[in-house]
């Protein structure tokens, strides 16, 4: 295809291979894993800072919309141009560009994939925590801008608490470098960190230094069944009540465990209504003998069962049911809308009365599992396609769902943003002064509206 004449400037300022209108490139950068897309007039494929700034120059110069893609594994339709201009992906600025024992620091390029950095950095005895369920497939920039998380950020904390310094290609195409490569820094406003979490509307990462620390020596799990949701609960207030502060501590219900079951064929999830993966790190003996204590407490809930994984290996046995269980829901052939909502830790069973209650008023499965240690549960209507009316009701579903969460003092994402999914809950979610604030800020930081229009600011 031919490049628009608006763009052939642009195409002056790039190398050869940094710009397409080939219609698979254009096709590849519509969406992400949300249902929505969009096609972009020309896709940039940059391979340098620099080329991101000169792209953005020219953007700005001419109005031209810009949205930003990691790696195109987000669940919110944060990266669809909506627009169209100009698709500016990351994916080949993926070098990792240091990995500093000494100073427990990693400086990456965004499109560096997030299990990558994770496998290279442990090979050196270092930990990088933050750890989406998407980390194989996903990109360090999308993590960074979506604010991205995992299991692990019960004890460890989201991406946010890693990043301590960034380069950023400002909407004028300017780049400025934030932050520095210390652990502790309060030098002015803590600008880096204004950028993650901001999905793309403030400016383009370019550049990451990420905040490592020692790699735990040691891991031993516990895999818990219940009869129901109640007793699971019950036992997840018992071990905080106890003084434990676990890694990781995921929860499933029935509906999750049973589509799990059909899928791996696994006889321990079978018949439980909810089941619950409780993680320990840290020096072998230390966590051994806390991991002893552990089931004590977990036992006086009553469970149908407690299983041990000992070592990477014996966790891992654990984890490689628990990443089956998004699949396993797409195995129903429902269509699974996927909201990652979040409530104040102490409100977890009111969270999962309410799913209860919508299910049973609106006639829609709900399955619900995810990161109950902190209170993000993945609530998942898993709506029929092939009934129009249901497909009406799941939107007020969707709805009500959204209502409740803020009711209950929750908020409407915690991983995966707002992007376009969660764009008609935007005014729910926040107050007006603070979607003021917002505003404010993005007007000061890009006053032409090129970077990802369309979102929840417009």
């Amino acid at each position: 295809m031919k490049l628009p004449t608006k763009f052939r400037p642009l195409a002056r300022l790039l190398a050869e291979d940094e710009l397409s209108v080939e219609p698979e490139q254009l096709q590849a950068h519509a969406g992400d894993k949300w249902f929505a897309s969009a096609l972009p007039e020309v896709v940039a494929l940059p391979g340098s800072a620099e080329a991101v700034g000169r792209i953005l120059a020219f953007a700005h110069a001419r109005s031209i919309s810009v949205t930003p893609r990691g790696a195109g594994h987000g669940y919110v339709g944060g990266c669809v141009p909506v627009q169209g201009g100009i698709a500016l992906s990351l994916a080949r600025m993926n070098r990792i560009l240091e990995i500093s024992g000494g100073d427990f620091v990693a400086v990456v390029q965004p499109g560096v994939i997030t299990a990558k950095l994770q496998t290279a950095v442990e090979k050196r005895g270092l930990y990088y925590p933050p750890d989406p369920a998407s980390r194989a497939d996903c990109s360090l920039g999308g993590n960074i801008a979506t604010n991205a998380g995992g299991p692990r950020c019960l004890k460890y904390g989201v991406t946010r608490d890693y990043v301590l310094g960034l380069q950023v290609a400002l909407a004028d195409g300017t780049l400025v470098r934030l932050g520095s490569r210390t652990h502790k820094n309060k030098t002015g406003f803590d600008l880096h960190r204004l950028f993650v979490g901001s999905e793309g509307l403030l400016g383009v990462v370019t550049e990451a230094t990420l905040k490592l620390i020692p790699l735990p020596p040691f891991r031993a799990c516990l895999g818990v069944g219940f009869g129901d949701m109640r007793a699971a609960a019950k036992s997840l207030r018992a071990i905080f009540a106890a003084g434990f502060l676990p890694a990781a501590l995921e929860l499933a219900d029935e509906f999750t465990l049973r589509a799990a079951v059909k899928r791996t064929g696994s006889k321990e999830l079978a018949g439980c209504g909810a089941h619950m993966i409780v993680e320990l790190d840290g020096q072998e003996a230390s966590v051994r003998r806390e991991l002893r204590d552990l089931e004590k407490v977990v036992r006086t809930a009553e469970p149908k069962f407690v299983r041990r994984g000992l070592g990477h290996a014996g966790v891992e046995r654990f984890w490689g049911l628990r990443r089956e269980f998004s699949y396993s829901l797409r195995d129903t052939g429902l269509t699974k809308l996927n909201e990652d909502v979040v409530v104040p830790r102490g409100r977890l069973e009111a969270l999962f009365r309410f799913t209860a209650t919508l299910q049973r008023k609106y006639g829609i499965p709900i399955a619900c599992f995810g990161h109950a240690g902190d209170g993000n549960i993945h609530v998942n209507v898993m709506r029929d396609d092939r009934d129009p009316a249901q497909k009406a009701r799941s939107e007020v579903c969707l709805d009500e769902l959204f209502r409740g969460i803020v009711k209950l003092g929750g908020v409407v994402t915690g991983e995966h943003g707002v992007g376009l999914a969660k764009k008609p809950w935007w005014p729910l979610a926040i107050s007006p002064e603070a979607d003021a604030l917002h505003r404010t800020v993005k007007a000061a930081l890009d006053p032409r509206g090129i970077l990802n229009p369309g979102k929840f600011l417009d």
